[in-house]
């Protein structure tokens, strides 16, 4: 990908046509020639005007609203215009041609204009990445958690922790430089170290979060385990409240996982409907069962489907997430049995449900208690990590931390170590050492963003 500022970018940047508006952004250096090439003069900055756009031919497009952002204070830091047209596909297709046309302007691709904002300083790499999550935000907590971050919460913070380690290396290595002047202080390393011992506890709480940002991102994983025939078919179509799985009498029906995304109370949860477990005969099925059970070791929470109507499901799996046993078909049992919690000692706290997918009565529960269990995972009350890449970096800056504390007598590596702490904080931010990573964060966005 190109690094921007060299060449002239575009793309559309609304959503599909036919649309009712249309928005074709341009950045970079030609943008000038462009609007006085296709709209005849340049319009005053940020003030939407409805113009004439033109082909090159002098034919007219159609009639817009042209947005003039000179940088650097565009989204971009480039000069960048914004062409809002009728959403057709024929003027869609005619004005990205015209722009095509012009000499030094190309099409953008995936994130380029988002990459251009960082390269330019507009933006750091955290908020980038919370635009990235922005755009796919799927749950209201989602969308929160996304804007808090596009809007440099993370930024602040990991930027205000280098900051302080900067300050503390700067005192320590004054205190090498100078050791023979009377007018530094001899307890410099001691203040220095105070500081260090401070972010790394305060780092350590940071990351002591149960991974709940990472979770919220990607949505817990409820995972549909059971015999064959138990309801976890009709459970899952219960819950999406829609039919997702095929539901027959006959058993081994569901071979492939399938799954279905839930908002509860704003929280994303993967529901996943699995095949059968037993001893099967057929490599078919044999492969459905393994990835089912696969999928249960990866799972944040199990729902063990058992119907009414058989006499034994079998043994309930060793997993390492809490179980919840799901008693359905509940409409053919002579009396079911209420929610109760069957083992409140145990670590997994295994709670029991009974129900009928086909009444619905004791859905309701279920889904309250799912909503609740969701809850008590991703609720976040102050900034956390989001990606993993942030909390490696953390990690890796903590141990750093210790081991500068660990030698403060020997200044010189305790200051190195520092050095490496405050690094570790810099790939967060992408201030230092991140060309790799930049085409995997920005090849994730749409094309006109």
């Amino acid at each position: 990908m190109v690094s921007g500022g060299t060449t002239t970018i575009y793309a559309l940047a609304s959503g599909g046509a036919p649309c009712g508006v249309a928005v074709i952004r341009v950045s970079g250096p030609r943008c000038r020639f462009v609007l006085e090439t296709m709209v005849g003069s340049i319009p005053a900055p940020r003030v939407a005007t409805l113009r004439s756009i033109r082909d090159r031919t002098g034919s007219t497009i159609d009639r817009g609203l042209v947005l003039w952002l000179p940088g650097p204070g565009s989204f971009t830091g480039e000069d960048t215009i914004e062409f809002q047209v009728h959403g057709s596909r024929a003027v869609i297709r005619a004005l990205t041609a015209a722009l095509g046309e012009i000499e030094g302007l190309r099409p953008a691709e995936a994130g380029e204009f988002t990459r251009r904002a960082f390269l330019t300083g507009r933006i750091d790499l955290t908020e980038a990445e919370g635009l990235a999550d922005l755009l796919t935000a799927e749950t209201e907590m989602q969308r929160r958690q996304a804007l808090a971050q596009s809007e440099g919460t993370l930024r602040r913070l990991y930027e205000g922790w280098r900051e302080d380690l900067i300050r503390a290396r700067a005192m320590i290595e004054a205190d090498l430089d100078f050791a023979d002047e009377e007018d530094i202080p001899g307890s410099v390393i001691d203040q220095a170290m105070a500081t260090v011992a401070g972010l790394r506890r305060a780092i350590a709480l940071h990351l002591a979060d149960d991974h709940r940002g990472e979770r919220l991102r990607s949505g817990l994983m409820v995972v549909i385990l059971g015999p064959p025939n138990a309801g976890k078919s009709s459970l899952l179509n219960a819950l999406a409240r829609r039919d997702v799985a095929i539901v027959t009498d006959e058993a081994g029906t569901t071979r492939d996982p399938i799954e279905v995304h839930l908002d509860l109370r704003g929280y994303p949860i993967t529901l996943v409907d699995t095949a059968g477990l037993r001893e099967a005969e057929g490599k078919v099925e044999r492969e459905g069962i393994r990835r089912a059970l696969d999928l249960g070791h990866s799972a944040d929470l199990i729902l063990w489907a058992q119907a009414a109507d058989l006499a034994d499901g079998g043994p309930v799996p060793v997993m390492d997430c809490p179980i919840w046993r799901v008693d359905g078909k509940g409409d053919l049992a002579t009396g079911a049995a209420a929610t109760v919690v069957v083992d409140p000692g145990d670590d997994r706290v295994v709670r029991r449900f009974a129900l009928s997918t086909v009444t619905g009565e004791g859905l309701d529960a279920l889904i309250e208690a799912l909503g609740g269990f969701a809850a008590d995972r991703m609720a976040i009350e102050t900034v956390v990590p989001t990606r993993e890449r942030h909390r490696s970096a953390l990690v890796a800056g903590v141990e750093d931390l210790e081991q500068a504390i660990r030698f403060r007598n020997d200044p010189e590596i305790a200051a190195d170590f520092l050095r490496r702490a405050g690094d570790h904080l810099g790939r967060i931010t992408g201030r230092i050492d991140v060309e790799d990573l930049l085409d995997t964060i920005f090849g994730s966005f749409c094309i006109g963003k």
